[in-house]
């Protein structure tokens, strides 16, 4: 194949994997939908297992209860708490589900504030929790739910039902996408869930696991610091800038997969119970220690050209922080598989993604000598945020780091920063170029002037 068609062929394979995982990653996010004076009843659907929350506006709760809310986030807490035998009886009450013509029995367990249970500013809801015993018969697909809270005690009252989880038909952590609403005049209702499908559980899985990458920012530095050295190879024991776009770009590739295969082994064998997964903190403070030892490992590459070992080994302790999202409900072992499949393929797509929008702008920078000095100012920069990430995580401290890094790689906003830093690589290339100054690439002879490359023609 000509350099003129690998170049084309490159292209293409980078416009087709990038316009696929930016078309997930714009997909809109859900955003809560908690009404102050509606009431809601999320449900979480596995294969045998059928669980959900009640939640309860403050306002009707006050005026019902007489329990004073809405102030200190504290003193709501305490207040709940006191009446929380008083709130479960009253939910028994007003909320049933059952299929076939017979309610199943309902056991609510404890009460928590909408900030104690969504990670929210302000709390608007009281929530309660609950369990569904089926008599360990298989979730059917049409349930029948009575829902009607304060119905009878206050006027133009409604409320709303949602499939927060249904693993099988493609439903994760909705928060906001209503199913059935009820109102004084149709307070039960029969819910089809509609046909169960592994192939919805798959594709939706995907666009978990790419979402993944969009709000995870330290799978994300992760992968930055294994791009960092991929445009340049060791030759006669240093680095110098590599020769091809297309070898470079199919090595970084590997590597990543590499980070993606070892990940997938402990996120798989922790999702399916066979791993005992450590403390979540010590877990997520090795996984900032990683994101250091790979970035100090780009100033002194002890073992050459070997970071894929470097990024199997990290990647095994990368599965371990979040082998917890396949756990949350009872679903079957097959359930869990497809997931867990589908989630691996997402995430493998939103680092191929990471790696095609970075990689052009590294590889043309990379024959200038501006490239060495901001290969160590950006794995400095990588190390020194994953050690402050390590400090808070191992302390239980906030240093406010995680604040302003969500806010630099927040989507969109960061192709703007990617397009622009691309721009200046070219830039500098083109005035390194004119004054002679572009370094020779591994294989060729640094005696001889380097020739112009084709194949950055190719990439545009």
């Amino acid at each position: 194949m000509s350099g003129g068609r690998r170049a084309a062929w490159w292209v293409a394979l980078m416009a087709a994997v990038t316009v696929v995982g930016l078309a997930v990653l714009a997909a809109p996010e859900t955003a809560q939908a908690h009404s102050a004076d509606e009431s809601y009843v999320y449900l979480d659907v596995g294969d045998r297992d059928l669980r959900g929350q009640v939640e309860l506006a403050y306002v009707d709760v006050e005026t019902v209860f007489g329990i004073d809310l809405g102030g200190d986030e504290q003193a709501d807490r305490v207040a709940l708490r006191g009446a929380v035998d008083e709130l479960h009886e009253y939910a028994s009450e007003i909320f049933s589900i059952g299929g076939g013509g017979s309610p199943w029995p309902v056991r609510f367990d404890g009460v928590l504030t909408l900030e104690e249970w969504y990670d929210v500013e302000a709390s608007s809801h009281a929530i309660l929790p609950f369990v569904v015993d089926l008599g360990g018969a298989d979730v059917p697909q049409v349930l029948e739910v009575r829902f009607e809270p304060f119905f009878d005690e206050i006027d133009d009252r409604n409320a709303l039902l949602l499939i927060s989880n249904d693993w099988r038909r493609g439903i994760f952590d909705n928060e906001a996408e209503a199913l059935v609403r009820f109102d004084p005049g149709d307070r039960t209702q029969s819910i089809d869930l509609g046909d169960a499908s592994q192939w919805r559980n798959f594709t939706e899985s995907i666009s978990l696991g790419v979402d993944h990458i969009r709000t995870g920012p330290d799978h994300i530095f992760f992968v930055l610091v294994l791009l960092l050295p991929s445009v340049l190879v060791l030759s006669a024991g240093r680095r110098a800038p590599t020769a091809t776009f297309g070898a470079a770009l199919w090595r970084i590739l590997k590597i990543v997969s590499m980070f993606t295969i070892a990940h997938s082994i402990t996120f798989t064998l922790a999702g399916l119970g066979i791993l005992p997964l450590p403390p979540s903190r010590l877990v997520e403070t090795v996984i900032a220690a990683s994101i250091a030892a790979a970035a100090l490992y780009n100033l002194r590459p002890v073992a050459g050209d070997r970071e894929w070992l470097i990024a199997f080994g990290f990647g095994l302790f990368h599965g371990m922080g979040f082998a917890g999202l396949v756990s949350e409900l009872e679903v079957g072992k097959t359930t869990q598989l497809v997931s867990l499949l589908g989630r691996n393929v997402g995430i493998e797509i939103g680092q191929a993604v990471v790696v095609l929008l970075m990689f052009p702008g590294l590889f043309v920078l990379r024959r200038t000598t501006w490239y060495r000095p901001a290969l160590v100012a950006g794995s400095v920069a990588l190390a020194i945020v994953s050690l402050i990430w390590m400090v808070e995580r191992m302390f239980d401290v906030d240093a406010g780091i995680s604040d302003f890094v969500d806010k630099v790689i927040r989507f969109p906003r960061v192709l703007a920063l990617v397009a622009a830093f691309t721009a200046i690589a070219a830039a500098v290339y083109a005035w390194e170029r004119t004054r002679n100054r572009l370094l020779p690439v591994a294989d060729r002879s640094a005696a001889a002037e380097p020739e112009p490359e084709p194949e950055l023609t190719g990439v545009g």
